[in-house]
């Protein structure tokens, strides 16, 4: 696409970014906002769970009663309702998460429901529906796509939209993951998307990947910026750290240090993020990885 069409295309995009935002004004949030919230006590823990399938739910549960696990994010896919192995495992799992006060949301996403809407909402009703879960944590990342490069504004418009629409569809609570640098994508109305993202759901959860707490680079320099808009907006923020490898990013995650350098560097972390009313704890990827780090 030459130069001329791509500054047409931002154009549009831009465009059509500023009428759904016009869709759904989100006024300022109130003084008050900041106040209706509570940093989350030390240890408090969520984590992904990307093959229940795969996963003993007695082995789950000990697992998450054991490290202050509050949440489990379990991915499951719009055929759930027909799965009748899985819909059995995940029952056991729930009766025992019911018992220990652990939520279970349900986990989906993929790159081109930002464009393509009709998938994610049948996907949130198809889910939902089974009544296995207290609502939806989604995982959409629209930079994955290479419409991403050429036409930013219009994608970041349609993943807003699909937010919106996610949450009309259904009253139970909405979460999703994002970047840190959200902030770094202005909408053309003066704000930001990481803003638009925040005004369309109930609370997110930041992939804060990095190896250390505090000082340049750090999980807490990462999220700072999403932890103040958290608060601002009345909206919970939880930050996230990875436990699987990356070879292309060694201090991006603990696969390395293991698990006994996390779990020092998360305490540090809780202390120093709780300056933030907006902080909800620290959710863990993933499961599997999780339980197979060194000590």
């Amino acid at each position: 696409m030459g130069k001329g069409s791509s500054t047409a295309a931002v154009r549009t995009g831009w465009a059509v970014l500023a009428l759904v935002l016009s869709l759904g004004v989100v006024l300022p949030a109130p003084a008050s906002a900041a106040g209706a919230l509570k940093p989350a006590a030390a240890g408090t823990r969520a984590t992904w769970l990307w093959n229940p399938a795969a996963a003993r739910p007695a082995d789950v549960l000990a697992w998450a009663k054991g490290r202050g696990v509050k949440e489990i994010f379990v991915h499951v896919d719009a055929r759930l309702p027909s799965d009748a192995a899985l819909l059995t495992k995940l029952r056991e799992l729930k009766r025992g998460t019911d018992r220990a006060g652990i939520r279970l949301t349900a986990l989906g996403g993929d790159p081109a429901w930002a464009l393509d809407h009709a998938a994610a909402r049948t996907w949130q009703r198809a889910v939902l529906g089974t009544r296995l879960f207290v609502g939806s944590h989604v995982d959409v990342e629209p930079y994955a796509l290479p419409a991403w490069q050429t036409d930013q504004a219009t994608v970041a418009a349609g993943l807003l939209r699909m937010l919106q629409l996610l949450q009309a569809d259904d009253a139970r609570p909405l979460e999703a993951d994002i970047p840190f640098w959200y902030h770094t994508i202005p909408t053309g109305s003066g704000t930001t998307l990481a803003d638009g993202v925040l005004a369309r759901v109930n609370a997110v959860t930041v992939m804060s990947y990095r190896d250390t707490a505090t000082g340049p680079n750090s999980m807490m320099d990462v999220s700072a910026d999403i932890l103040t808009r958290g608060t601002r907006a009345g909206k919970p923020v939880r930050l996230a750290t990875e436990t699987a490898p990356l070879a292309d990013c060694l201090h991006c995650t603990f696969h390395e240090e293991g698990s006994a350098r996390m779990t020092s560097v998360l305490a540090v972390v809780d202390g120093a993020a709780r300056a933030y009313p907006a902080f909800a704890g620290v959710a863990i990827h993933h499961y599997a990885s999780w339980r197979a780090m060194r000590r």
